[in-house]
Formats: structure tokens, sequence, C-alpha cells
């Protein structure tokens, strides 16, 4: 296996803040020499109106804050491989059976990203074996004995107007990684998309090493789908802008109830497990929201400067109040149930019922009356078709990830960074969860635009 190395692209350890430190290594693994001319009709003269390919030595640099470079001796070491079609590539496009996967949970753009995937490999390399593996990893196992889907141009030519996946969906099954390379072994796989979180990523790095260890020229390529926005490197996932958009929607119903009833308040729930993007963009979106509640800011709920006592002061200025909370807010105020998800991710306990529970109880025990309506959308927006913008993004992740993998580039992830799109190693991209600084600007827009307590500890 070997390093596109173009730049010195070397480990290299950054300080980043007092006694904090991480190591950045963006170099991306590829498994052979290119040696197959493309067979997409770009030019590599500069200045001919024809669209370019993308040369092995362009990059993208990974921070533009002047601060964060001052320090370095050589800023391309710390610089992303930028994504996109080459002039050579590894594999002929005859020999080459992908295999393409959806795992987890739904998020609006699978289809999206399927159909630009199949769309690029069979209209732009002329590859016509293309299998859909259905239900996750879980289809890979001979136990379910669910059997792949043929896909080619005109099986997926409409689906980005559906939500949901062709494929289906599931959690689990990428535990025993040596019985799903078999799988992929048997079925002939050269190339296999993942498209899915920060489990389904894991896996993927872990099946890109067997199929190392076995000496096999199969490249893995992730496309990141956590509607959450939580994975390193990435300036958002797909499904991000349609899941604000549609959490829009039950704000404003929230806040149409809340405005419309004496002392109403209206209490919408969003996904967020670990990091409160969708909450905090919603909430920047709609203007509409009074108390903004994500995992990355505690709260308790009693006292003077508790939630409760700050929903009260709000209906005493304004007789209504709008509260948006992500699911992983406020989990160390609930029993903790210990339980894991097929995925492996710690289940949580439901913060929405919990905050509609206590609230009524507080203005039950102080004798006012409040009308509180609860609204959780978080299905009906993991089902959406994408919006036009998570539509457009889902297809150039799409075709920038068939573009890597016919170059041979495996063990990495497509992004979006600084507004250009780049090959992420799998490692980098799990490293850490991607979360709301507290102390971050967008927070501190947040809190401007809700007007709540700067603190309610």
């Amino acid at each position: 296996m070997e390093h596109k190395t173009g730049f010195k692209l070397c480990i290299k350890t950054v300080d980043q803040g007092a006694s904090v430190k991480k190591k950045l290594d963006f170099r991306v693994k590829t498994i052979g020499e290119c040696k197959v001319k493309s067979p997409m009709p770009f030019s590599n003269i500069q200045g001919d109106s024809i669209a370019n390919f993308v040369r092995d030595d362009q990059y993208v640099l990974h921070s533009v804050i002047m601060g964060d470079n001052q320090n370095w001796e050589n800023v391309h070491e710390y610089a992303l491989e930028m994504a996109g079609p080459r002039e050579n590539i590894y594999f002929n496009p005859g020999h080459v059976h992908a295999g393409i996967v959806t795992c987890g949970g739904l998020c609006p753009g699978l289809n999206n990203v399927i159909r630009a995937l199949v769309r690029t490999l069979w209209l732009r390399y002329n590859v016509r074996r293309i299998s859909g593996i259905q239900y996750g990893y879980k289809g890979f196992l001979p136990e379910y004995n669910i059997p792949t889907k043929a896909l080619d141009i005109d099986n997926v030519d409409d689906i980005h107007n559906m939500g949901g996946s062709i494929l289906g969906s599931a959690r689990g099954g990428a535990n025993d990684v040596e019985r799903l390379v078999d799988a992929i072994e048997q079925l002939n796989m050269n190339m296999l998309f993942t498209i899915g979180g920060d489990g389904t990523q894991r896996a993927a790095l872990e099946i890109s090493e067997e199929v190392e260890r076995r000496g096999l020229k199969i490249a893995i390529v992730g496309i990141p789908k956590t509607i959450d926005n939580d994975l390193s490197f990435m300036d958002k996932s797909f499904g991000f802008d349609t899941a604000v958009f549609k959490a829009e929607q039950a704000v404003h119903a929230a806040h149409v109830e809340a405005k419309s009833a004496i002392d109403g308040i209206g209490l919408v729930k969003v996904m967020g497990r670990e990091s409160g993007f969708i909450a905090a963009h919603t909430t920047l979106a709609t203007s509409d929201v009074n108390f903004c509640l994500i995992p990355e800011v505690p709260f308790k709920l009693d006292g003077e400067h508790g939630l409760l006592k700050s929903i009260e002061d709000r209906l005493d200025r304004r007789a209504h109040a709008v509260i948006l909370v992500a699911e992983g807010a406020g989990q160390e105020l609930l029993e903790a149930t210990n339980a894991t998800d097929e995925g492996g991710n710690k289940k949580l306990a439901d913060i929405g019922i919990f905050l509609k529970d206590s609230i009524t109880d507080y203005f039950k025990k102080i004798k006012r009356e409040m009308n509180l309506k609860y609204i959780d959308p978080s299905y009906m927006i993991r089902a959406s078709a994408a919006t036009p913008n998570d539509a457009l993004y889902c297809a150039r992740l799409g075709a920038n990830a068939v573009h890597a993998a016919m170059s041979g580039r495996t063990g990495m992830l497509i992004s979006e960074w600084n507004n250009a799109f780049v090959h992420i190693p799998i490692q980098m991209a799990v490293s850490k969860k991607n979360k709301v600084d507290p102390e971050g600007p967008l927070w501190r827009d947040v809190l401007e635009a809700t007007q709540q307590p700067i603190t309610m500890k």
C-alpha cells in the first residue's frame, strides 16, 4: 500500500491551546500506480476553455487562519489532497465491479449520493457492473440471505426525488470484518463505496486494513453521512441543510402555538447526539427560539439561574417561549440507560419528554397556568427528500468519490473543506467528534439571537 506524497505530507504535532496537542496526517493511501488513461474528455492545458483534470500535487490548506500558519516550517504539511478526476487512473473500467452500501439511520440525500455514484461510474467511466448491498453491512452476511441489487442509470434515474435509500439501511453487521471482506472477495468487487457516519466509516477503515493485509486490490471510499454534522475536517455533512430546513418548520409551528395561548410554551426536540449544530443553526435561521439547549453546553433545571426559572422570567416579559433542544442535551440530568444500539451508539434518555414533564410540574407547583406543546419531528426530518442545496452537494460528493476510487485511493472519505472538495484519510475524519465550541462565534451568535442567559448552571 502506497502513500500519495506530492508535497511533503508528514505527521506533525500542532499546539491547540494550553497542553492540548493533535497529530495531523493527511496522506491518502493508494493501492498502486495509475497506468490507465482516463476515458474522461478533460484537459491538462490551462486556458483552452476545456474542463481540467486534477493534478496529484494540488492541495487545499487545512487552515486559512493566519495564526495557525505563522509557525509552520512548511504549510503544505497541513494540506488536504484535492478531489477530482485524474488523467491517469488505476482501474481498467471494463474490469470494475463496484459496490455501494448505505448504513446507519436514514438521512436526506442518500438516494442522491447513490444516483451520483451510479451515473458517474456508468456515464463517465463506462463501468457496467454496479451492485447495491441492501440493508447496510448486514447485506454482506450470509445468515441474512439478502440479495444484491443491480444498479444502472435507468433504475436510479428518479430516485433523487425520494427520501430514504433504495438500498435500505441498517445498523450493525460490521463487527466481523474478516467475514465482510470474505463476502467482498466472493462478489469479486474491487471497489466499495460506504455511505454512513462515524461507525460506518470506522468499519470501512477496518475493511480497508483487512483488504491490505490480504494483499487485495480493492478501493474503499467513504461518503460521510452524519445528519448531526459531527465528523471532523468537513465544512458540513450531507443532509444537514435539509435537517435545518425541516427543523425550522417545526420551530415555526411551535412559535405559532406558543403565541396563541396563555403563557404558551413551544418545545421542539431535534437530532444531535453529541453535537448541537442542527439546533444552533435552526435557532439562527428562525430567530423564534428563546432557549437553545445543546450537548456541549450543560445546564441545570432548578435554582435562580436554572432553566425553569429562566422560562418563568421569559413568560413574565413576553408571555410566550420557544425551546429548542438537541436530543443529546441535558443527559446528565437523566438516568443513564447504559444500553447501546446495534451500531454501538449509546442509547440516550429522552430529554424531550423529560423537559416536557419537568416544565409542566414546575408550573403546577407554582400554581401558574401554562400551555405547552411538544413537537418531535426527528423521523420526519430523516425521511425527507433532500433540499436543492443538499441535492447539489450530494451530486458532487458522489462524483468525486468515484474519481477517487478509480484512481486507486482507499481508506478515505470525500469532504468539502475550505470551499473545496478534498480527500481525507478515514482515521483523521473519525479521530474526534466535531462539536459546537461553547466559546466560539457560532454559540455566541446563538446567545445573541435567543437572549437566553449566558449560562444556566
